[in-house]
């Protein structure tokens, strides 16, 4: 039995931080690595040591083998942990690891590399009598037979590549005049994400739900599950809020999908960490093996929340040789967990991710509020990684306990300097469907909108903080913020917008208030204090405390309220915009040259590709709005280009 002293945690992050803090609480050496764009982040500063890994595409840092193999043998690490993402399901990697006499704290590599394949993987389920989902999963690949096979199994159907994970290579496909777009498409997407265009075909089961299970096993043939976690709603293939226990599940179908669940594992002779995915109908409470997940969840807090137990302790535990310190009956839930997914991003404008730096990050403090996060005040969101901002969990006694506590939580929460999508979330928990567990995969997609508020009844009385903020700003070095005036007569104003929509903020000084008009509306307002970003106002006899930081022209203002938002002060004497160029398209953000599909002289048709876009993790394809010519491209590949870029002009 191997002892553990040290580990190097390939990975960055929240998960690196979560990672670490189990390291420092087991007396093991924490040992970080970096790229150029996180040498200043949180688990850098909190790793017991750190290696630098030049340059920031993932290519050339995070998953660069060579590269981390030298590390890891400068640093004289006994384990790796490679966290999820990046190299954590990469059977190559675990063998070298090995190799290398470094032991992988993860599933040994035959398993990684059975269930990387979802062919194999279903190949494998069927042989277990595992239930799967009825399709086609042969070699022959050709256009022609998937074609045909498709059309056996009938519509709606799904497109999945076989070596895919997080939605890329995947298609729903809804009746046969889309199918052969649809195949091409998906191979081709397979083939450029993960160098393989092998498709399985899958009958597609119509507002399905997602549950998996956690599964735990040890190098002695032991295997237990840790209960489930209900991921239904979904964005693009990827989990917003995941929950425990499932708001549907019947403790006997539990018990039947957990067992289920367990087999999997000893199938695969699995021995650490994973997740089983089913799919799950309402209708009769059949399931399906979807696939298994060989590696810690981003959602993993969830069921540390109901269990009470360390699961990164548990891995390393694992790795080390230890047989599993509870049997299955051990496994007890307590209470509701739920986790919402913070990021930087706009999910009014299509969940568009955003970039800069967060100047203000802080939690309130509520009983059973977890929070996993590689950000702190000052953290900088960069266009080469995931958006994401922070994990929010909170466990309740009660499932609507849980909500109470994540819906305050999400009130008070200061995220402010980039536009996040906490409005969204807070939004989502409050929805009706969401809070009685009515829900799928396709929620979001087929039963919920979601728009910033414009016209909310708190808007006036955030655009009011704004203008008093300005104004105490301007005035600080008075002794009397509130009794100063230059007129007793004159009217000032400031204009704002929000989503697009400009509201003027009148306002003039009475006595030691503030007279405000914006409409038919009027307030009155006294400026009690301003400092630390806080504004401390009496608005028409009531005492409000709103938090209020800028940006160049831009305004973040947080108050529980309406959460957080973003105003922008639109200058009484704007510079001259810059003309629009004809025919010219430009980056809707921050983001790196994907592809570039056309050359200057070709001729373009309405709908086509004309260059793809990649920021944080997603990618974006410039589409032609207009039939043309390509006039000029003003960009080149693996460019690294601004927001509001030209790209490149049509005539």
């Amino acid at each position: 039995m191997k002892s553990i002293k040290s580990i190097i945690i390939i990975n960055r992050g929240e998960i690196a931080c979560r990672i670490i803090r189990t390291c420092k609480q087991l007396g093991i050496k924490s040992i970080a690595v970096f790229s150029d764009a996180d040498q200043d982040s949180l688990f850098v500063k909190q790793a017991d040591e750190a290696y630098h890994l030049p340059g920031n595409q993932p290519a050339d840092t995070y998953i660069n083998v060579e590269k981390i193999v030298e590390i890891i043998k400068k640093s004289g690490a006994d384990a790796i942990h490679p966290g999820y993402g990046f190299l954590s399901e990469n059977a190559d990697f675990a063998e070298r690891c090995e190799a290398e006499g470094v032991t992988f704290i993860g599933p040994n590599a035959n398993a990684i590399r059975q269930m990387g394949s979802k062919s194999i993987a279903k190949k494998i389920m069927e042989e277990h009598q595992i239930p799967t989902i009825p399709g086609y999963n042969k070699d022959d690949q050709s256009i022609e037979t998937l074609t045909q096979e498709a059309l056996k199994i009938g519509f709606p159907l799904l497109l999945k590549a076989s070596a895919g994970g997080g939605g890329k290579g995947m298609r729903i496909v809804n009746n046969e005049s889309e199918i052969e777009n649809a195949i091409e498409a998906a191979k081709r997407e397979s083939k450029s994400a993960f160098g393989d265009d092998h498709l399985i075909i899958e009958k597609y089961i119509e507002n399905a739900r997602h549950i998996e299970f956690q599964i735990f096993g040890d190098k002695h043939g032991n295997v237990i599950h840790l209960l489930e976690r209900e991921c239904s709603i979904q964005r693009r293939y990827q989990k917003v809020l995941e929950e425990s226990p499932s708001p549907v599940l019947s403790q006997a179908k539990r018990e039947e999908m957990g067992e289920i669940a367990c087999r999997v594992a000893k199938a695969l002779n699995y021995d650490n960490a994973g997740t089983v995915e089913f799919v799950y109908s309402d209708k009769d409470e059949s399931f399906y093996f979807l696939e298994v997940n060989t590696r810690l969840q981003v959602e993993h807090p969830v069921t540390e929340e109901i269990t009470g137990l360390d699961l990164v302790k548990m891995q390393i535990d694992s790795a080390e040789g230890k047989a599993l310190a509870i049997k299955q009956e051990d496994v007890k839930s307590s209470g509701y967990a739920m986790e919402l997914r913070l990021y930087a991003e706009d999910a009014s404008n299509n969940y568009m991710p955003a970039t800069g730096k967060i100047e203000l990050f802080e939690l309130p403090k509520v009983d059973g509020l977890r929070i996993e996060s590689g950000i702190e005040s000052g953290s900088e969101i960069s266009l080469f990684y995931d958006p994401m901002i922070a994990k929010i969990i909170v466990h309740g006694n009660t499932r609507d306990e849980a909500f109470r506590k994540m819906q305050y939580t999400l009130e008070h929460t200061k995220c402010l300097g980039v536009t996040t999508n906490q409005d969204f979330l807070l939004d989502l928990i409050k929805n009706e469907h969401v809070q009685s567990g009515d829900y799928h995969t396709k929620f979001l997609e087929t039963s919920y909108s979601f728009e910033k508020a414009s016209t909310d009844p708190y808007i006036n009385e955030a655009l009011i903080a704004v203008s008093a903020a300005r104004y105490a700003e301007r005035n600080k070095h008075n002794h009397s913020l509130i009794g100063w005036r230059n007129s007793f007569s004159q009217g000032q104003w400031d204009t704002f917008e929000i989503n697009e929509n400009q509201t003027k903020v009148n306002y003039r000084t009475v006595g030691k208030s503030l007279a405000y008009s914006i409409g038919d509306s009027t307030y009155e307002v006294t400026i009690i204090d301003f400092k630390d970003a806080q504004i401390h106002l009496i608005i028409n006899g009531k005492k409000e405390t709103y938090t209020v930081l800028h940006k160049d022209q831009t305004y973040f203002i947080q108050h529980p309220n309406f959460g957080s938002l973003d105003v922008k002060y639109v200058d009484r004497f704007p510079p001259k915009k810059q003309e629009k160029v004809e025919g010219g398209y430009i980056s809707p953000m921050p983001a790196e040259i994907i592809d570039i599909r056309v050359n200057v002289g070709d001729e373009v048709k309405e709908g086509q590709t004309l260059i793809i876009l990649s920021s944080m993790k997603m990618e974006i394809p410039v589409v032609a709005d207009k039939d043309g010519v390509v006039e000029e491209i003003f960009v080149e590949k693996a460019q690294s280009i601004e927001a509001d870029y030209l790209l490149l002009k049509i005539a």
